[in-house]
């Protein structure tokens, strides 16, 4: 499942830090050796085997007004500020995965521009944050959770485009595809079943066919 699937991927040039808790001067050299941009409390607390997300808070406080972590929104830390903003979204609410018109326009999908940053979560809300607006859009818990047409190689999960359309859907069956040439239709139909949704499915077949029509 997603909610277990979204796991902690520090990155760490030393498997040492791993396996036992962080001694005095490893703290700060351990999370600027991760490949990771931004972290949150229970992140760090992790990375540095505290049992206590306190213990940690305070290092933390420490750092910030030495000017060596970047305090980005309670509780999110990051090295500097060119931390990665999906990264960072994906770090507000878990589970989530960067989704919607954010895949599509990467993807050459809709060629209408978004400044927003658009997530998949269990909670709709909007946030503004370092001049950065992330919209974070509702689905059920059983498509959130189901790992499919989801890359989680990297430091935060983010939807393949056809697992992007597919959200972008289910939201809002009479959205205009500018583009449907990039979609591998097989994946799409094989995703297609954890929305559970006939009136969806038909919709899907639609742009399928009329895909086809004009190929």
């Amino acid at each position: 499942m997603l909610i277990c699937g979204l796991e902690v991927r520090f990155n760490l040039s030393s498997s040492r830090y791993m396996n036992n808790k962080a001694q005095k001067g490893e703290y700060l050299d351990i999370l600027l050796r991760s490949k990771n941009s931004v972290f949150s409390t229970k992140d760090i607390a992790l990375l540095w085997r505290e049992t206590q997300t306190s213990t940690a808070q305070v290092r933390l406080n420490y750092y910030v007004k030495a000017g060596k972590l970047i305090r980005v929104r309670r509780g999110i830390y990051a090295k500097d500020k060119n931390y990665d903003k999906y990264e960072f979204a994906t770090k507000i609410f878990r589970p989530s995965y960067v989704s919607f018109e954010t895949v599509l326009g990467a993807s050459g999908m809709t060629f209408q521009y978004y400044g927003n940053i658009f997530i998949a979560s269990y909670i709709k809300r909007e946030i503004k944050c370092d001049g950065q607006t992330y919209s974070f859009i509702k689905i059920k818990d059983t498509i959130l959770s189901n790992p499919k047409g989801i890359d989680q190689t990297g430091e935060y999960a983010i939807a393949s485009k056809e697992r992007a359309f597919l959200d972008t859907i289910y939201r809002s069956k009479k959205y205009y595809i500018d583009n449907l040439s990039p979609l591998d239709w097989d994946k799409v139909f094989e995703i297609l079943p954890i929305y559970n949704n006939k009136k969806m499915a038909k919709t899907v077949q639609k742009y399928y066919e009329n895909y086809k029509a004009t190929k």
